[in-house]
């Protein structure tokens, strides 16, 4: 199977590059099969390290699409995956699996065994390959991939196919590592910067000062009597509290387009540049934000079993803000600093004195006219004149 190399340069190409992995498996398989290695099913099972996703596979089986499934932490592992073989070899840290279907006799301890020889499968064989890679220590103590393969080729794989099954999955492995490296990378980047910061830092933005000036409309959120429901709860339920507060505000902030840059305490940093959007339509996503935190706060207060209620002041401004690194060279922040950023903290002080849970200034206002309640004109840092202010009825 000369012709084996051919697809172990063409993984080497891969893994220089940022392939879709359930897409580079897929192509993978059916090179194998131009190399007669007569696969017709196979799976890649793979665990990563993201905030919402624990692992991830692709299905490809000879003559469909490949399939490519995500599964969350929260997922409760059912039955078929808990009686399945990748399983049992992750659990067992066996080299290989295999099992021969055409022994009718043979009784099969995996149900899916039973189901591929119903299909005419005669040779299945699952095999992992381990490499170090980021990833939540959770019930299964090795990290890298893991591959199950199946044929339907009559006495099932021969010496050689399995050989070149072998070789081509370590080149499989480096291909993948490289690609779920970079992957995780981008996750968390993403999630402990934003998506628009971390995508920054990772194309280059790294030193401090680097950045720039960007117009942008400010979501400035602060929960209410923060202190004494943190003493009144005690460490471990008000971390639960303060995680809901955050999927109400930070939440709402994300689901209409904006950038959380920072969780100062309890208070919630969020921007929407405008760049190249119109500022209405960025006004409007600002707007339908904090719309939703109130209704999501609504929501948390209507089911709460505690004696507290959720409240929180926000503040939605616009201006220039500097966008980049900041701190020291060894420990740097990319967070959003100016005028803009310490106004917008002002306003969400004063919602306190007005008795309104959102104010914004008048250019905000200006585009929510039939909603816009004016409280006042106000002092607010960097202005020479008093500032009027517009709580959102």
């Amino acid at each position: 199977m000369a012709e084996i190399d051919d697809v172990e340069d063409w993984l080497i190409d891969q893994s220089l590059g940022r392939p879709d992995v359930a897409t580079m498996f897929a192509q993978m398989c059916q090179k194998l099969r131009l190399c007669n290695v007569p696969i017709d099913r196979a799976m890649l099972v793979w665990s990563t390290l993201h905030p919402l996703i624990e692992a991830e596979l692709a299905f490809w089986e000879n003559g469909a699409e490949v399939q490519h499934e995500r599964f969350g932490h929260a997922d409760e592992e059912d039955e078929v995956w808990l009686s399945s073989p990748i399983r049992a070899v992750l659990v067992n840290r066996e080299p290989m699996l295999r099992r021969r279907l055409t022994n009718t006799n043979a009784p099969f301890e995996f149900p899916l065994l039973a189901t591929l020889a119903e299909s005419g499968y005669t040779d299945y064989l699952v095999i992992p390959t381990e490499f170090d890679i980021p990833a939540i220590q959770g019930d299964y103590p090795s990290t890298g991939i893991i591959v199950s393969w199946a044929t339907r080729e009559e006495g099932g794989f021969a010496d050689d196919a399995l050989k070149a099954i072998r070789y081509i999955q370590k080149r499989l492995a480096l291909a993948a590592r490289a690609t779920l490296e970079g992957q995780i990378s981008q996750t968390v980047a993403e999630t402990y910067l934003g998506k628009i910061a971390g995508n920054r830092v990772l194309n280059g933005q790294i030193r401090r000062g680097d950045g720039s000036t960007i117009d942008a409309v400010v979501f400035f959120c602060d929960m209410r009597n923060s202190t004494a429901i943190a003493e009144d709860l005690g460490p471990d339920a008000y971390l639960s509290w303060l995680n809901s507060y955050f999927e109400a505000t930070a939440g709402s902030v994300l689901a209409h387009g904006g950038e959380v840059l920072d969780y100062i305490g309890d208070a919630v940093l969020g921007v929407f540049p405008i760049e190249n959007r119109t500022f209405e339509n960025v006004v409007a996503q600002a707007i339908a934000a904090a719309d939703e935190t109130r209704a999501r706060i609504r929501a948390i207060n209507e089911r709460n079993a505690h004696a507290h209620v959720l409240k929180s002041g926000i503040a939605l401004s616009v201006g220039p803000v500097m966008f980049g690194n900041i701190g020291v060279p060894e420990r740097l922040t990319f967070s959003v600093v100016g005028q803009t950023i310490h106004a917008a903290a002002r306003i969400e002080n004063l919602t306190k004195t007005v008795g309104a849970d959102i104010l914004m200034t008048r250019e905000i206002a200006a585009h929510a006219t039939d909603r816009a309640r004016p409280v006042g004109a106000f002092e607010l840092s960097g202005f020479a004149e008093r500032q009027p202010l517009f709580a959102l009825e």
